[in-house]
């Protein structure tokens, strides 16, 4: 049935039909008692808990940042059964993101071209769409992660201070926050993996998390969106800054900027791929991590996973957790469930 949807939800533009889809899902979380219902319904039996991050998450499969931006559609996404969703990416003033149009399919390889440049509505909103663990229903079902970006017009030495912001604003509300530092959309942020900028922001960031971890008395883990584009080099001062700022874990990957040969002419359009082709060049990625840590920095793996084989893959290489997004597109609502029965 999703497929014959997908046909025609294939007609229309990408944005737009996504737009939709957030609409729809807001006004089904909005129905008393149908998200947990029907969230009961499509999970599998068993016992799927993971802890990782110092959180139980109720299952490994989780909804990665960019789907769900300005935090609209939370509720109605957590009756699909997944583990966590992660909201954003949110930064602290309004912006519109690049031109449209933005976002590309490419049918033939399972996969999406995006250059969004993190449009969204900004913090103020994100934060009245959200609740803190502990206010019932369906919020205390799920771990809520928030991934924080810095403004279009902040300048990298000024980057700080929007990342700083952020925290203050969700550390009530989010159950993890996510620093985004790789996404190639945004001119210059990927200059913030360096290992001079890293440390810089990931040592401010750390140490006002602390400082909020004691106001607000509840832990609040801090991890990092690489991308799968670092050199090994760019990869190892990373992971080292990483660990001795005191990150909490890392995601692995972003999109990717690389563009594999023999697919389609629209491949060529500026903006990250995701999909089908991120699904072995992430799965390197992090097998890297967990050989160069030893294991122990928590992984949560990202790209191409549309199935179970998919997700055990990335499981096996060393990740805690996993997260899907295009394949979420691809395959339909009932992949969190496919990839639950199918894991081990």
């Amino acid at each position: 049935m999703y497929q014959r949807f997908r046909h025609l939800m294939f007609r229309w533009d990408p944005e737009k039909v996504h737009d939709l889809i957030i609409t729809l899902v807001r006004l089904a979380g909005a129905v008393p008692g149908l998200s947990p219902a029907v969230r009961e319904w499509l999970l599998p039996p068993g016992d799927y808990h993971v802890n990782c991050l110092g959180l139980k998450f109720p299952n490994p499969v989780g909804l990665a940042a960019g789907y769900d931006k300005d935090g609209l559609g939370w509720k109605g996404l957590a009756m699909l059964g997944f583990g966590h969703l992660e909201i954003g990416t949110v930064t602290p003033e309004p912006q519109s993101g690049n031109p449209r149009p933005r976002i590309f399919r490419v049918p033939e390889k399972n996969a999406l071209i995006n250059r969004m440049g993190f449009p969204g509505r900004g913090s103020a909103f994100v934060r009245a769409q959200l609740k803190p663990r502990g206010s019932g229903g369906i919020r205390d079902r799920i771990i809520l992660g928030v991934n924080i970006g810095k403004n279009k017009t902040v300048p990298n030495q000024d980057a700080v201070r929007d990342y700083l912001s952020l925290v203050e604003d969700f550390a009530p509300l989010a159950d993890y926050l996510a620093v985004n530092i790789s996404s190639p959309n945004t001119v210059g942020l990927r200059d913030l993996q360096a290992r001079v900028e890293l440390e810089r922001l990931l040592t401010a960031v750390v140490e006002h998390r602390d400082k909020l971890t004691e106001k607000h008395q509840k832990d609040l883990p801090v991890v990092v969106k690489l991308s799968p584009d670092l050199s090994d080099q760019a990869l190892d001062d990373a992971l080292d800054v990483m660990q001795l700022a005191g990150a909490d874990g890392v995601i692995a990957a972003n999109t990717t900027v690389s563009r594999p040969r023999g697919i389609p002419n629209i491949i060529q359009e500026e903006g990250g791929l995701s999909g089908e082709p991120l699904r072995t060049p992430s799965t390197e990625l992090i097998r890297k991590i967990s050989r160069r840590t030893d294991g122990r920095l928590p992984i949560i793996g990202v790209g191409g996973i549309a199935g179970p084989e998919d997700a055990c893959s990335k499981l096996e290489a060393g990740a805690s957790l996993v997260q899907v997004y295009t394949g979420l597109i691809y395959q339909g609502p009932l992949l969190v469930r496919q990839i639950l029965q199918g894991l081990p």
